[in-house]
């Protein structure tokens, strides 16, 4: 049995993942988050929910204690995060980590310049990257809410293609990526609908 610990369980990719893993995995879930009274319609035997900040090194480290995967999905202070997550995996040997970033950070866009407010995503990357964690980075485009599965990736030092991803899309590749042994092992991978 796969446990997969998930960091901002109550953002909305992370809730159309949960109804995936739920749906198409056997995988047990451990959703962290700050405000519990948030989650709603969460009824699964499957699931264990945890009210916590990702700051919080000891109850994150606490956490972590028993999890495969740790699917990280975060805003705000993204380096100092990146930091307490990296340092919590290294105390309870969990190598595993799905971190979410964003399209644009290593300049990839076509026609789009690097932007100042890419920094903290750009940062938290090389903290991630810099680590020995078996980590995947996924840069999305634009989420949508389109109800479709259809996606290309793009690795690290490739021109981004699209604009926008579904969640839903999103979802499907980060359920993939935690059921599936070595899959993008190491890698940075640009995500987004080619046709938009």
């Amino acid at each position: 049995m796969t446990n997969v610990l998930i960091l901002g369980a109550n953002g909305s990719l992370a809730r159309v993942a949960i109804d995936m893993f739920l749906k198409e995995t056997d995988v047990q879930l451990t959703l962290y988050l700050r405000n519990s009274r948030r989650l709603r319609n969460i009824d699964s035997n499957r699931i264990r929910v945890i009210e916590g900040d990702v700051m919080d090194l000891e109850k994150l480290k606490k956490a972590m204690v028993g999890q495969d995967i740790v699917y990280a999905n975060l805003a705000g202070s993204l380096e100092s995060m990146a930091k307490n997550i990296v340092e919590a995996m290294n105390a309870t040997g969990v190598k595993r980590l799905i971190w979410i970033s964003s399209m644009g950070i290593y300049d990839e866009v076509p026609g789009q310049r690097y932007s100042s407010i890419l920094d903290s995503y750009r940062n938290s990357a090389e903290i991630i990257e810099a680590s020995d964690l078996d980590y995947t980075i996924l840069r999305p485009g634009w989420f949508t809410n389109k109800d479709e599965i259809e996606y290309e990736i793009t690795q690290k030092g490739e021109p981004f293609k699209g604009h926008d991803i579904s969640r839903k899309s999103l979802a499907d590749l980060i359920v993939k990526l935690a059921v599936t042994p070595g899959m993008e092992f190491h890698h940075s991978l640009g995500v987004s609908n080619p046709n938009s």
